[in-house]
């Protein structure tokens, strides 16, 4: 008998867990939730208070009678579930289905696995906070009724195996009306005018650009007004009218929340949402470190707060000290957003003295990438500022103004350790300009216009449209990753080159929702919903309150739309290939991974075939026509028609216009494998 009982969502974290507790302890896995709602049906009475019918996962039935067994020999069950609401929600559960007394259980949660942590922890136990319990009893239930009333909309008036979700079906509607935006958007000409200087003191060269004229900005939209401004300045003299010197400071970036995590994993490191959140699933549930043991490395990475533990905080300071030295350590404290649930701390690394490169031969090529992404991440956030002289000087050429602007580095700060990457922004570079004095001439070298035109909204990528539904309120950290997966699986929308671009499937079902239940696939109605779960979490409201004054205009709606709606036909795109076996144009299909040819004739003929896409850029290696292909995973590489056969190209990356074919030699490797392999047989044998 087990004086104490502990149970974990993992087994990962529970084979971490064990290591710390001495005595007679047993640590389990629940495997995640043990109760939900039916599959089957709806599994909510709407007509007695919106009370869910909770059931025992299916398959889960040995490991609840084991559960049941370990909690009913052991003096107390500590419910150790993940420390958010669907953690909370899983400790309820249960609590229900271990029935043994409720004084004999209790809640503990860990920010972060280490051994101070867990045993702190397990002398620390509270209730269950039944608030926690009722947000996400709300959000199950809300999301439920959508789906289950909604999809069967589609099925009818589309076609099945389609889904629609109060959070998909807004994040799919973004996606669709950014496309919308590039669409119709009309570009603007713009030009500007480059001039190169030269500084005779010095002999250096430096850049100015074209600002206005008598002090006052001028925009330049045409030919014309580049002429004319060329004309006046054609002989004119170049005199430096004004200088301006200046110091500008970059402050570091907080810790990591999750979404930030998962942008700047996918702009650094080329991670999808779903991989980084495993990775970092790995990270927090324990690695074998020498001298350390089983440790988790990070904290909770489900989160929406930046704020730090006093402890972590000391730590970062004691390791920038002894590393970087005083002048480079500032203590910051960053405040979260006022919307977010600050149950626990930002993503950080457990220990400030385990440096990435320390512990790199212990982790996956994966985990050692986040997790220094997350170390770095912390300690400059403890940092000093980057510091950057700046100047600017003001050139005037016969009242028209140009203006030179350098900057350099003086002091790195937290530079030194990590700088955040903004999407569409380029990093800032050292540029500096030459000693100038005021009245100088300096003598034109180049003189250059350039005509451009404005650009449309760029396109989602995974990243962007995270910090685009943490920006308005939709979802939290823990529904992103799903979110974006499930439209992906739907074919709602595919990923080139990490865009997010919407299908013809995802419009017209985009379309129909959007016509049809206006006020649930509207973004505002969505954010405002998850302010009222917050307020259930926060015990200012009845969650089957809030599932009450949903439901009742929502039904309304329902109601109309299964009368009223048509069948949508959706027409299928005719290709320009005849179907080798009878003749019928062939159209282009949506599978797993992506476009296929099928013949119209289904299930007379059953042809189906890929769509190979190819490039204009002949084969570097006997001239044929390099096809475009994807991996299961979505990934392109470019391949020769006459591979297999009479050529060898295969690339990840496309060939260019008169550049050789220079493949990786992989002699060596091929020669281990297979030594590999024969060892492995010899033993085989040896034990038959």
């Amino acid at each position: 008998m087990a004086d104490k009982l502990i149970i974990v969502e993992s087994p990962a974290k529970a084979n971490t867990i064990k290591k710390f507790l001495g005595g007679n302890t047993k640590v389990i896995a629940s495997m995640g939730h043990v109760r939900d709602l039916p599959k089957s049906k709806l599994g909510i009475d709407v007509e007695h208070n919106f009370e869910p019918q909770y059931i025992n996962i299916r398959g889960k039935g040995d490991l609840i009678k084991e559960l049941k067994k370990d909690a009913k020999s052991a003096k107390k069950v500590y419910l150790a579930t993940d420390p958010d609401r669907e953690g909370e929600a899983i400790a309820w559960h249960l609590s229900h289905i271990l029935d043994v007394d409720e004084d004999k259980i209790t809640r503990v949660t860990f920010n972060e696995i280490t051994k101070s942590a867990v045993q702190k922890a397990i002398k620390e136990p509270r209730d269950i906070d039944v608030n926690l319990v009722d947000a996400q009893q709300a959000r199950r239930v809300l999301d439920r009724i959508v789906g289950y009333k909604m999809s069967p909309v589609l099925w009818k008036k589309v076609r099945r195996g389609l889904s629609a979700g109060r959070v998909q079906s807004v994040a799919v509607k973004l996606i669709v009306d950014r496309e919308e935006e590039i669409e119709k958007f009309i570009p603007e000409e713009y030009w500007n005018i480059y001039v190169k200087l030269l500084d005779e003191k010095s002999n250096k060269i430096f850049d100015a650009k074209f600002y206005g004229k008598d002090g006052k900005k001028l925009e330049i939209h045409n030919k014309e007004q580049v002429d004319e401004i060329l004309k006046n300045i054609k002989n004119a003299k170049y005199i430096v009218e004004d200088i301006k010197k200046g110091e500008k400071k970059r402050t570091p970036a907080p810790p990591f929340t999750t979404s930030t995590m998962q942008q700047e994993a996918s702009r650094k490191l080329g991670f999808t949402l779903k991989k980084t959140m495993s990775v970092a699933q790995g990270l927090y549930e324990g690695v074998k470190i020498p001298e350390k043991g089983t440790v988790g490395l990070i904290t909770y990475m489900r989160t929406d707060s930046t704020r730090i533990s006093e402890e972590a905080r000391a730590a970062a300071k004691t390791h920038i000290l002894g590393t970087y030295g005083e002048k480079y350590y500032e203590n910051r404290y960053y405040k979260t957003n006022k919307e977010a649930q600050d149950a626990h701390e930002g993503i950080r690394p457990t220990y400030a003295d385990l440096e990435p490169d320390q512990i790199k031969e212990f982790l996956t090529k994966d985990q050692y990438k986040l997790y220094k992404l997350i170390y770095n991440r912390f300690i400059a956030s403890q940092m000093a500022n980057a510091i950057y002289d700046t100047v600017t000087a003001n050139i005037d050429v016969n009242n028209y103004n140009f203006r030179a602007n350098g900057q350099t580095l003086k002091f790195k700060g937290f530079m030194t350790l990590y700088v955040e990457t903004i999407e569409g922004e380029k990093e800032e570079e050292d540029n500096s300009i030459p000693e100038l004095t005021i009245g100088q001439e300096v003598k034109k070298e180049k003189l250059e216009a350039k005509q451009s035109f404005t650009q449309p909204p760029a396109r989602y990528t995974e990243a962007s449209l995270v910090k685009a539904l943490e920006e308005k309120g939709i979802g939290r950290p823990s529904t992103y990753s799903p979110t974006i997966t499930t439209i992906l699986e739907r074919r709602y929308i595919q990923k080139e080159q990490k865009q997010l671009i919407p299908t013809d499937l995802g419009k017209i079902v985009n379309k129909l929702l959007v016509e049809n239940f206006p006020d649930v696939i509207n973004v505002e109605f969505t954010a405002k919903i998850e302010e009222e779960f917050d307020e259930v979490a926060e015990g200012k409201e009845p969650w089957k309150q809030v599932i009450r004054e949903f439901y009742g205009p929502f039904k309304v709606t329902l109601d109309r739309v299964e009368k009223e709606l048509e069948h949508v036909e959706l027409v299928e795109e005719v290709s320009d290939v005849p179907c080798e076996k009878c003749g019928r144009m062939m159209v282009i299909k949506y599978g797993r991974y992506g476009k296929f040819l099928a013949c119209p004739g289904y299930p007379e003929c059953k042809n189906a075939k890929p769509i190979i896409e190819t490039i204009d850029v002949p084969c570097p290696v006997c001239g044929g026509t390099v096809q475009i292909k994807k991996t299961r995973r979505g990934k392109k590489f470019y391949v020769c028609e006459n591979n297999p056969g009479t050529c060898e190209y295969i690339s990840w990356n496309p060939p260019k216009p008169g550049e050789p074919w220079t493949p990786e030699k992989k002699e060596e490797k091929k020669k281990k494998t297979t030594k590999t392999k024969k060892a492995k047989t010899t033993k085989r044998k040896t034990k038959k």
